[in-house]
């Protein structure tokens, strides 16, 4: 001890903290999480009192400021079976908050895939105790290689990419237990089409009232259950607008009813903010075009937006089409064959009237959980690509801003839908 400097601040026990981090023995280590907690608890406090006027920010602030962010250091720089026992009930304390600010209770099964990222079909509340292990993996192993160390955990890491792939395996193999423990076909299409590209894009929207990115609490937590495959429905209850039918809890028959007029309210809804983001890139067009082609009376119109110069010098005539994923013709098949499916209707019913305009007919379809066709993904990169160019801004902002102004007013269509029909809460 007489080699260290004689201002240097000397530890004669075997518990210290250091850069934040407990060094020392299983208790010393268990009150210092105990503390870290207790300052955590205090922001989770505050969050529910927002959670108590909107949901949808208190949620955000939970998943970007209030959860995981708040303990990784901890878990990067301290032994897992020091801290595992305390990042388990921190883990419960997220679990509390997040039914306290939405009002929405999860099961076991539904909470395991609220602590998926949300490219998975989670809600991005990621589990600090069944992750601590790869954040404390990959900080040794990067330490290591700074020192010229452990040149086998050197190339493990290189070969696995870090904490980022430790932690995909791990959330693989939450998913596959949550697929297991599904119940029905239809539950596991649902988890499926919700872990789809750009499904989740509404979780991480910006809620901005003016620019209609904010959903009413009710909307957000309906849409939450939704989600998460939580009953929709009361008990088997049947739908207000058709009696004869019965809602089922996944709110596959309140998505695709035809009565009430949300569906129609839903299809304008996306068609007016492709067209709202048409003007981002300054692209000029028209809205519902096409009507009256059909000499055999049909009221069918080719093209709910109509884009001039669009391929190879060709107008494009896109139709929207908004399809389920649960329908009995593509069970099992997801969101994929769903959305492909409907592409091909579209094709049917309107090749013929855009061919006779000398027209390119391109279906926008999209599954109600939110996964696009093959088609609408090339039209929207391609959109997104004129977006940038004109704005100035990244490409992968022009993406994301794109997929979530779409994502969050199909999903706002989708719990209005449910909540209409559903009689304890309409």
């Amino acid at each position: 001890m007489n080699s260290f400097p004689p201002g240097m601040k000397r530890s004669n026990t075997p518990n210290m903290e250091v850069l934040g981090a407990p060094i020392g023995d299983n208790l010393f280590c268990a009150k210092f999480v105990a503390n870290q907690r207790a300052k955590a608890n205090g922001l989770l406090s505050r969050l529910q009192q927002v959670g108590s006027q909107d949901p949808q920010v208190a949620y955000l602030l939970l998943r970007f400021c209030g959860s995981f962010c708040k303990m990784v250091h901890l878990a990067r720089s301290t032994p897992p079976s020091l801290v595992a026992e305390g990042l388990g009930i921190f883990d419960r304390d997220i679990r509390r908050c997040f039914t306290e600010c939405t009002s929405v209770d999860v099961s076991d099964v539904a909470w395991m895939q609220a602590q998926l990222s949300p490219s998975r079909g989670g809600l991005g509340l990621r589990s600090l105790r069944l992750h601590s292990s790869a954040c404390f993996i990959a900080s040794m192993g990067h330490f290591g290689i700074a020192f010229g160390e452990n040149h086998h955990l050197e190339q493990s890491l290189i070969e696995f990419n870090g904490a980022a792939q430790l932690s995909s395996m791990i959330e693989d193999h939450q998913f596959k237990i949550i697929f297991d423990h599904t119940s029905s076909p239809a539950n596991c299409d649902g988890l499926l089409s919700v872990s789809s590209p750009h499904a989740s894009a509404w979780l991480s929207v910006m809620p901005t009232p003016h620019k209609y990115l904010h959903l009413d609490p009710p909307e957000f937590q309906m849409a939450l259950k939704w989600w998460l495959g939580l009953d929709t429905s009361q008990n088997g209850s049947s739908c207000s607008f058709c009696p004869s039918h019965a809602l089922d809890p996944l709110g596959h028959h309140a998505l695709t009813c035809k009565s009430g007029g949300d569906s129609i309210f839903r299809h304008n809804s996306l068609r007016d903010t492709f067209w709202e983001s048409c003007k981002l890139a300054c692209i000029a067009g028209q809205i519902e075009a096409g009507s009256g082609l059909d000499v055999e009376g049909s009221r069918t119109r080719p093209a709910d937006t109509l884009l001039p110069n669009w391929e190879f010098g060709k107008p494009a005539a896109l139709d929207f089409t908004i399809t389920s994923a649960l329908n009995p013709s593509t069970l099992n098949e997801a969101s994929v064959m769903a959305a492909s499916a409907a592409e091909i209707r579209k094709h049917v019913a309107n090749d013929e009237k855009c061919s006779r305009l000398d027209w390119v007919c391109i279906p926008l379809s999209v599954e109600t959980y939110g996964y696009w066709g093959e088609e609408a993904g090339r039209c929207l990169d391609r959109l997104a690509t004129r977006i940038a160019t004109r704005t100035g801004c990244p490409k992968s902002s022009a993406v994301s801003g794109l997929y979530g102004r779409l994502s969050i007013g199909l999903v706002r269509a989708n719990a209005r839908a449910l909540l209409a029909r559903s009689s304890s809460l309409s």
